[in-house]
């Protein structure tokens, strides 16, 4: 295909604002795929994506398409996920591509991840064309989200496409618009090759496919490889397209989408973001963007059966083929005995990871508390990065502890911002700027949307800041985050001892000022989740050497004095010593067996 009739684009949208049923029928109008053959989301291969309605993996298709004037086009396009944790990934699909298609749903307008994604696109100079989606619902409002975007993003209103992906509206004037307002890919296809790595995944067969957009020269012929970043060669065994199911090609030219079977065993050294070059003939450098992607959350994965941890140990590998951002590595817990620490990108992903565990290889797990990355630096001057509050040195030894913020954009109707000021400045958040997104008419009314950005500690977001968020605005408002840096703030270690043994899968890393709540709160909540045992087991919370917290499970009492009908006092003295050395006896060599629910009471201590 000539370069000129070649279309590259995405669609970017926020969650649920129907991308992925946008994508279905792009694909049934072009003919790409048979009614017989069409499935709802049928990018989306995995049950995970359907049930969530998310976009996980990245997923790419060609498509053909035949202009009012008979003209030829060959459309390429890449579905990119929709959340937060994988920004990275959306940042390198936009890279592929010379336009997008914006998606808005016109019952609810602009959100936080709509305006990031935005600002993504913009920065790497893409053509936008905006599509208000969902128009055939009763409390659709398309032309006041399309002022909106008119006011909020700088679109002309004849810009602004309208549309049903679920009936099929509108659908024949985006693919006219992709034609007409996309520009066709540059590139020289006699230059050295520079293929852009979008995506990866692992085939059995095949090794790591690696989805590319070829910007450089021609990718033909069995000549071997090299991958920039990681400097691997290697000699590629097939090149093909995505229609979407794969198809081999003999050529990939300047300006296509397609995927290279590289037979390499490990995806990690084929990386999203690398650059594909001969190997014979390099490019004189690679294309530009390119970073690893870098864990944000650690938590720990534990087997809840021991003898499941080998199983665990090979479900991690295989799944690990397929997720190069997945980092694990063995650690013991006296507590919980032999599991992984593991790194993911965000709280999806790891709420993914340990969703397809349990359901892909049937364990049983038990996730910790996640926790984010510290720097620490020590008072000889080295710096320790901490993942894990069990790994953080001992408090003489410290000199300052640094802990990552991120800066979040909150958009909400404004009837909630004292809710939501509320919240944020109770997790130590630092008020940056506030925008209305309506014009004033609508904000003296009390029905304008307003965008509210802040900083706020990585740490103080991460478990239930979201829900709270929804709970606190009856669920209108929208979240989007980025991590900015790292600060020195004034942290501590709480353990938590059981019966005067430390148990180091509850210990936590929380600010100074909220130690001794957040102490009181946890050992409350391990007395009522502990069960009783025949010895009184004292738990206790500690700051260093300082109990800051006490809780005590009193224990079951056997009436000993049941069977002692009247008689010498001396007799019920002596069965009372009795009973009252062996409790002592007991408490000496006795273990408490601390229930699965106890680990999961780190994660509700705001709840209180």
């Amino acid at each position: 295909m000539d370069q000129s009739r070649i279309r590259n684009f995405c669609i970017i949208a926020h969650i649920d604002h129907g991308k992925s049923t946008l994508a279905d029928r792009l694909l049934e109008t072009t003919g790409t795929v048979s009614k017989r053959e069409m499935a709802e989301q049928l990018l989306d291969s995995m049950d995970l994506e359907r049930e969530k309605g998310i976009t996980i993996k990245a997923a790419a298709a060609r498509m053909s398409y035949t202009a009012d004037d008979g003209s030829e086009y060959e459309f390429n396009l890449i579905d990119t996920p929709g959340h937060v944790d994988f920004t990275y990934e959306v940042s390198r699909s936009l890279a592929a591509c010379e336009g997008a298609l914006l998606v808005v749903d016109a019952s609810q307008g602009i959100e936080a991840q709509t305006l990031a994604n935005v600002y993504l696109a913009m920065n790497l100079d893409l053509k936008l064309i905006p599509v208000l989606n969902k128009i055939d619902l009763p409390h659709a409002e398309p032309e006041r989200v399309a002022a909106e975007l008119e006011r909020v993003i700088g679109f002309d209103r004849d810009e602004v496409l309208l549309a049903s992906a679920k009936d099929g509206t509108g659908v024949p004037a985006i693919l006219a618009a992709i034609a007409e307002r996309i520009p066709p890919p540059s590139g020289d296809p006699k230059a050295p090759v520079q293929a852009l790595i979008f995506d990866s995944k692992y085939d059995a067969f095949k090794g790591v496919l690696a989805h590319v957009r070829v910007f450089q020269g021609t990718l033909e012929g069995r000549k071997d490889l090299l991958l920039m970043q990681t400097g691997v060669a290697f000699e590629p065994l097939e090149y093909g397209i995505f229609s979407p199911q794969m198809r081999p090609l003999p050529v990939l030219g300047c300006g296509e989408v397609g995927y290279v079977a590289t037979g390499l065993k490990d995806v990690a050294d084929c990386r999203v973001g690398d650059t594909i070059t001969l190997a014979a003939h390099p490019a004189s450098e690679p294309l530009p963007g390119y970073r690893q992607a870098k864990p944000m959350v650690f938590a720990g994965l534990y087997p809840t059966d021991s003898d499941q941890y080998q199983e665990l140990r090979e479900a991690l590998s295989r799944l690990a083929l397929n997720d190069a951002s997945l980092v694990y590595e063995p650690e013991s817990s006296v507590a919980l005995g032999f599991g992984f620490r593991c790194g993911f990108l965000g709280l999806l992903h790891l709420e993914i990871v340990g969703e397809r565990l349990e359901r892909e290889y049937n364990l049983s797990l038990l996730t910790t508390a996640p926790s984010v990355e510290y720097h620490v630096l020590t008072t000889t001057g080295t710096e320790v990065l901490v993942d894990n509050p069990a790994d953080l040195p001992d408090p003489s030894r410290i000199a300052e502890i640094q802990e990552p913020w991120a800066k979040i954009d909150v958009i909400t109707p404004s009837r909630y911002i004292g809710q939501v000021m509320e919240l944020v400045t109770t997790r130590r958040g630092q008020f940056l700027r506030m925008e209305y997104l309506e014009p004033e008419s609508e904000v003296a009314q009390g029905e304008a949307r307003v965008l509210l950005e802040y900083d706020v500690p990585m740490a103080e977001i991460l478990v239930d800041f979201y829900d709270m968020l929804k709970g606190s605005t009856s669920g209108y408002a929208s979240l989007d985050y980025h991590l900015t840096g790292y600060r020195a703030a004034n942290l501590v270690k709480v353990d938590v001892l059981v019966n005067a043994t430390p148990v180091d899968a509850l210990s936590l890393i929380t600010h100074a000022a909220n130690a001794a709540r957040e102490g009181r709160v946890l050992v409350s909540k391990l007395r009522q989740l502990i069960p009783r045992q025949m010895f009184d087991v004292p738990i206790q919370a500690a700051v260093g050497g300082r109990i800051i917290a006490r809780e005590t499970i009193r224990a079951m009492r056997k009436n000993v004095l049941a069977k002692c009908y009247g008689g010498d006092i001396s007799r019920k003295r002596k069965l009372l010593e009795k009973q009252a050395e062996g409790k002592k006896r007991m408490k000496r060599v006795g273990n408490v067996e601390i229930p699965q629910e106890a680990f999961m009471a780190v994660l509700k201590l705001r709840e209180e």
